[in-house]
């Protein structure tokens, strides 16, 4: 499911950093936190992500949006590698 909604996003270009436009939520409404409470099932993120994200902006939920990916398992899209290879640089 996750994969999915990055997929739809990348392809909507919302992970490009000059993007015009919010962002959207990596939640696929499967709300749940894993028994050690380190990040929900559903979306992979954190407590911490989850409660910044509403304040974060664009660039913060590219990073998040990045990390759960990446908590999940799954490829980062083009525009999250861009970004990611930008900030390590």
């Amino acid at each position: 499911m996750l994969a999915d909604r990055a997929s739809q996003i990348s392809t909507s270009g919302l992970f490009d950093a000059q993007a015009q436009g919010d962002v959207p939520s990596p939640c696929v409404s499967v709300c749940r936190m894993t028994p050690d409470r380190s990040h929900c099932e559903g979306c992979f993120r954190t407590l911490d992500d989850i409660r910044v994200w509403s304040r974060a902006d664009a660039a913060t939920r590219r990073t998040i949006w990045a990390q759960a990916l990446r908590r999940a398992g799954l490829p980062l899209p083009p525009a999250l590698q861009a970004q990611a290879t930008t900030e390590h640089s």
